[in-house]
């Protein structure tokens, strides 16, 4: 994309609230404005909503980038926030969770059952010798217990690491060793299309190469997974939990005390984790979950279907929701077990009224065919979102029409790990929602798109995303490293938040998201964002998914190539010409010739992590040669084998 972008100067198809919907909203309509008019007293508003044990009187104290202070004299307990209180207001048999294991086993959990559960768990870690700000590492399924033990370490000021189920001993190593994790809890397996995961032999694996600041691990009993117990260090959940009292009383903490360390996963060398704390980030969480999906605590049963071992399970899967006293859905395992049908069979079950998931798993719906939803009751929806990467227009019409029923608001979320909750997205009862904008920052957050001196840019412009205010659910730090985390992120634009990001600004002012930066090439001498060419190859009829990268190019600097699935309805047209040769002349016809794909591969799946993020380093790595590095995050790891067995020459040139 070069860098002026004509068609955000253009008028695009927007979608208005409905009456119906803006009258039935809880979202006070003057949102907007009591943010931009007293921000900071907009935030203490909102961090009101929650219950301090000790009232702050002091919003923020910022002395300068990248030390924030929210609530700094306030003091409160996370877990209270999101059990006790609920149940002390006389919601106790208010439906938490409706979890559903990948066999089709279910357990229904209310406010009061999760409250008993989460006192003895409590109980229990403070009986293996756990104390307030002691790590504690999770490497655990998506199972109640996983939800159990993150409130645990929260109500007795423990600081919980949570390791993605699907990473490998070495990576539960480093970062075990980085946190000097206590405890590490995990379970007996994993069930995941059938198959059992062995995650304590992983872990076993892990702790035989170090992490020596480990005293105990705790397991849970899952799969009847056979495992071997350490004497002395190894301990049943089920045994110990058993074994300690169901009172626990939930003391307070500072505003600013560390609630959880989260790893970012992808990066090269020493982990990078994220430091979160307790009030600010709670703060944020809950307010956003409450506006941007307009949330009816009484009524609503939201899914947010991302994994607990990254930040959207933290945010909006455990604490955004269970603050807000929602009701809601957790899932174990695939979306595609036993049928692609599974993930539409539990909206339907449990009618399910807000449903929040990735555009890459939308697109695979795509790729299937609206005749797999169609086979399901989805009436129950009223508001869709979209989280993890940018939302291309014709997934964003293809989400609403067949699984919205034509009828739902989406709500397209920017926000990272870094800044721990939502940031940018529309507030679906008081915006008219444009397919693949993610359009405007919520109220109370300042963002800036900016050229690379760090002035504003103009509508029709892309630039760098950055972030000009401190917000409540930012991260402290880099745990260990406050260095490190100053260079990353605050050293580009002195005082400002740099998010690596790339978007552009339309004709209103709204923001587009074109992803990372280092997704953005320079082709002879044009800024071009993959976003943009993969959003005009889904365009096309043939094109299902379409993942771009840069490769390295002697004449241009770097050249596009790009990795294409193709619709299994079209298989046939598809088949009977060169698609390759008719895709590239589509992106040039529909951006520009300096944007043609240099190559275009057709594969039969894209590399994916168990998330459902595409890993596009990977695709890098094979477009220029290169040894295909750690695949270790993918759902299936042989299908970079698959690519590189299949990649030819290239396509031919015009």
């Amino acid at each position: 994309m070069p860098d002026k972008i004509d068609h955000l100067l253009e008028d695009v198809e927007t979608f208005p609230p409905s009456a119906e919907f803006v009258a039935a909203s809880p979202v006070p309509a003057d949102l907007y404005e009591r943010a931009e008019a007293d921000r900071l007293g907009f935030w203490a508003d909102q961090a009101r909503e929650l219950h301090w044990h000790t009232p702050f009187t002091e919003t923020l104290d910022w002395s300068g980038a990248p030390i924030a202070r929210w609530f700094g004299d306030g003091e409160l307990n996370v877990a209270y926030n999101c059990v006790d209180r609920h149940v002390a207001a006389g919601n106790g048999d208010r439906i938490a969770i409706h979890w559903e294991g990948e066999p089709g086993d279910t357990r229904t959990i209310t406010y009061a059952d999760l409250l008993g559960e989460v006192k003895r768990a409590a109980n229990m870690l403070e009986s293996l010798g756990v104390t307030a700000g002691d790590v504690v590492a999770i490497y655990l399924p998506m199972i109640p217990e996983t939800v159990i033990a993150m409130l645990a370490c929260a109500r007795i000021g423990a600081v919980h690491s949570v390791i993605f189920g699907g990473f490998s001993a070495d990576s539960i190593r480093q970062r075990v060793e980085d946190a000097s994790a206590k405890l590490v809890i995990t379970s007996d397996g994993s069930i995941r299309k059938g198959k059992v995961l062995a995650l304590k032999n992983t872990v076993d694996e892990a702790l035989s190469k170090g992490a020596a600041s480990v005293k105990h691990v705790l397991v849970v009993k899952r799969a009847d997974n056979e495992v071997a117990l350490q004497k002395g260090r190894d301990l049943w959940w089920h045994d110990e939990i058993a074994q300690v009292s169901d009172e626990h009383v939930a003391k307070p903490f500072p505003s600013e005390h560390p609630l959880f360390i989260l790893y970012t996963s992808g990066t090269t060398g020493k982990p990078k984790g994220l430091l979160h704390t307790s009030g600010g980030y709670l703060t944020q969480t809950a307010y956003t979950h409450r506006v941007a999906f307009d949330l009816r605590p009484e009524e609503d049963v939201f899914w947010c279907s991302a994994d607990v071992g990254w930040v959207t399970g933290h945010s909006y899967l455990v604490y955004g929701p269970l603050a807000n006293g929602a009701t809601q859905v957790m899932y174990e395992g695939t979306p595609d077990t036993p049928d692609l049908g599974r993930w539409f069979k539990i909206i339907q079950d449990y009618k399910v009224t807000i449903f929040y998931t990735a555009p890459t798993a939308i697109r695979s719906y795509m790729k299937a065919g609206r005749q797999i939803p169609a086979k399901y009751d989805l009436s129950s929806l009223r508001v869709l979102g979209s989280v993890g990467e940018p939302i291309n227009p014709e997934a964003w019409l293809w989400y609403r029409e067949v699984i919205g029923g034509g009828r739902t608001p989406i709500v397209d979320t920017w926000w990272q790990t870094e800044t721990g909750a939502h940031m940018i997205a529309p507030i679906p009862s008081q915006v008219a929602l444009k397919p693949g904008a993610a359009q405007r920052p919520i109220p109370g957050i300042v963002v800036e798109v900016v050229d690379d001196d760090g002035n504003r840019v103009d509508p029709g412009q892309m630039g760098l995303l950055t972030i000009c205010e401190p917000w409540p659910s930012m991260a402290r730090g880099i745990y260990g490293d406050p260095e490190r985390f100053a260079d990353t992120y605050w050293s580009r634009f002195p005082g400002v938040y740099f998010a690596g990001d790339g978007a552009g600004v339309d004709r209103d002012g709204e923001l587009w998201l074109l992803g990372r930066v280092d997704d953005v090439m320079n082709v002879s001498g044009h800024r071009l964002s993959t976003t943009e060419i993969e959003s005009s190859l889904v365009d096309h009829e043939f094109v299902a998914e379409a993942a771009v990268v840069g490769a390295k190019d002697e004449t241009t600097g770097q050249a596009v190539v790009a990795f294409v699935v193709l619709k299994r309805s079209k298989s046939e047209e598809a088949a009977a010409v060169d698609t390759p040769q008719v895709l590239r002349r589509h992106v040039a016809d529909d951006i520009g010739a300096f944007a043609r794909p240099r190559e275009v591969y057709l594969v039969d799946e894209l590399p994916k992590t168990r998330s459902g993020k595409i890993m596009r380093r990977l695709l890098r790595d094979a477009a220029d040669g290169k040894q295909i590095g750690d695949t270790a995050t993918l759902t299936d790891a042989s299908v970079m084998a698959t690519i590189q067995a299949g990649m030819t020459s290239g396509a031919d040139d015009e």
